[in-house]
């Protein structure tokens, strides 16, 4: 393992040109490829109406103004063109695990068989393990239901040659199947999923896998104590704040999470993991009420 997370400047850097796509309402098979840049696969299919997001690298502030109504948080265009900046100020020890992705994956890398990011939004995680030798002979594929994230996705990593072998699709990740992973990353998805369809499509990573193989999952946590728990969420508050944000910003965008974003508690993870078929899982990291788990088939 390296002591630190390798270039994440780079991996996390939204400093790249907007390319506009338009976009008719059938799938297709798009390649972008600037001026020496890498061709990235990107499998998308949208509506009529043409995606353009901002363009990319702006700061979040989305939730700066008062609204009379935030609204339910979407990742829609207006949050994937400030996707880095309102990931890395919202989420303690964010760098540190996209980082650690690629490290964690190159253990468990199976020349010819696909590693998954399930939720990718701009490819951040899948960067990282491309950036792994170990990794060199296996299929990277990052799966993400937004368009707009996607399109940020293709635009960021058409910068860097080590994506050439990304494919990012547009899809919903409760419907796609998997197959032979080696490894399935899943970086604070599951939190946006209902409750009820967590253990469907955890045991579908499951039966992709191996014996050895691995999930890496990150989440939001909460904890059994309640009092302890509120304390976390202070803490993360004042994490928020430090890192810029308003009480505003604050109040208003835990608002439009709420009933979005599902936390739950390290115990609940790890024995529905252990219920479809992971023989091992713990978490590997955490910080204040964020953490990630390893679950090794």
């Amino acid at each position: 393992m390296l002591d630190e997370p390798r270039d994440l400047q780079a991996l996390l850097s939204s400093a790249c040109c907007p390319r506009s796509l338009a976009f008719s309402g059938t799938t297709r098979h798009l390649t972008l490829n600037a001026h020496n840049a890498p061709h990235i696969l990107m499998t998308i299919s949208t509506s009529d109406t043409p995606v353009s997001p901002a363009p990319p690298g702006q700061r979040d502030e989305l939730f700066s103004s008062p609204l009379s109504d935030p609204g339910l948080f979407r990742f829609d265009a207006s949050v994937a063109s400030v996707f880095p900046d309102m990931i890395n100020r919202s989420v303690p020890g964010y760098a540190t695990v996209v980082g650690m992705t690629g490290n964690l994956a190159a253990q468990h890398a199976r020349p010819g068989s696909h590693i998954y990011d399930l939720g990718c939004s701009w490819g951040a995680s899948l960067l990282s393990v491309a950036r792994e030798p170990a990794c060199d002979r296996c299929e990277l594929i990052g799966m993400d239901n937004s368009a707009a994230m996607l399109e940020q996705a293709g635009s960021h990593l058409a910068q860097f040659p080590e994506a050439r072998r990304i494919e990012l699709r547009h899809a919903d990740v409760l419907d796609s199947a998997l197959e032979n992973a080696s490894v399935v990353i899943m970086n604070y998805t599951l939190q946006f999923i209902p409750i009820q369809k967590r253990e469907a499509l955890l045991r579908r990573a499951r039966e992709a896998m191996m014996p050895g193989d691995v999930l890496i999952l990150s989440e939001k946590l909460t904890l059994p104590d309640p009092r302890l728990n509120e304390y976390l969420i202070d803490l993360h508050h004042d994490f928020k704040r430090q890192q810029g944000y308003s009480d505003l910003e604050i109040a208003q965008k835990r608002q439009a999470l709420e009933d979005v974003l599902v936390p739950e508690t390290r115990q609940a993870h790890v024995e529905r993991l252990q219920k479809v078929g992971f023989s091992r899982c713990d978490v590997w990291f955490q910080c204040l009420n964020f953490g990630s788990l390893i679950a090794i088939a």
